[in-house]
């Protein structure tokens, strides 16, 4: 299968900065523990997933060119998620075909990984649309990527509304990891607790009930329709 073909990083370190202002001066978002970042050899930032938005903070968090494997009808204006198609083709995003096995995907954020680069995943596959559920069931994906090619897996968790001048949204990074054996299971587990650990956090520090967060995807929905 053809590996997929990505773009120049010019346009990514020009703009994203000036993207990155704007971003914060609408939402305002509180980003805590950024210094965790490692700032040279492979990683996955791995985040859950409550808005469209949420690469936006977590690009804004680092320096280093972060590529984001996004569904594939990001790119494709015949989808009405793809009026933004510009956007993500710009910031070196890798299209994913969640209908299949997407090999020449999975081949690029390898080649990333493996010359020393920054790869962002959503473990949970999907954005989480339901009002049950804190986190949807998180996939190998980021695990066996982080295994193989020996990158650090460096945990987040965003919380909040997307709303101007925003009080409570906060994107927080947690301890980074390595994957040392091919017990995903086990790494899974330990990012997981991770993720629960962060929101926990968040939900204190910004004095919001898990109630209050799970309501606010709602909200997303309604402004939506």
């Amino acid at each position: 299968m053809t590996k997929i073909k990505l773009g120049s990083e010019i346009p990514y370190k020009i703009f994203s900065p000036i993207l990155g202002l704007i971003f914060k001066l609408h939402y305002r978002p509180q980003i805590i523990n950024k210094e965790v970042i490692p700032k040279d050899g492979p990683i996955i930032i791995t985040c859950n997933h409550k808005h469209v938005m949420d690469q936006c903070p977590i690009i804004m968090s680092t320096k280093r060119v972060l590529h984001y494997m996004a569904k594939k009808e990001y790119f494709d204006k015949q989808y009405p998620e793809g009026h933004n198609a510009w956007f993500f083709k710009m910031f070196g995003c890798i299209p994913v075909d969640r209908s299949i096995h997407d090999d020449s995907a999975t081949e690029t954020a390898l080649d990333i990984l493996e010359h020393g680069g920054s790869i962002g995943i959503f473990p949970e596959g999907t954005r989480n649309k339901t009002y049950d559920q804190v986190f949807l069931p998180l996939k190998y994906g980021a695990i066996s990527m982080a295994y193989k090619t020996k990158a650090t897996i460096v945990p987040a968790v965003i919380t909040g509304d997307y709303v101007k001048h925003s009080k409570n949204l906060m994107l927080r990074f947690g301890k980074p990891f390595k994957v040392e054996s091919h017990d995903y299971d086990v790494y899974k587990d330990k990012l997981e607790k991770e993720m629960n650990r962060l929101l926990e956090e968040n939900l204190k520090e910004t004095n919001r009930t898990l109630e209050e967060e799970l309501a606010s995807r709602n909200q997303d929905q309604k402004k939506k329709n």
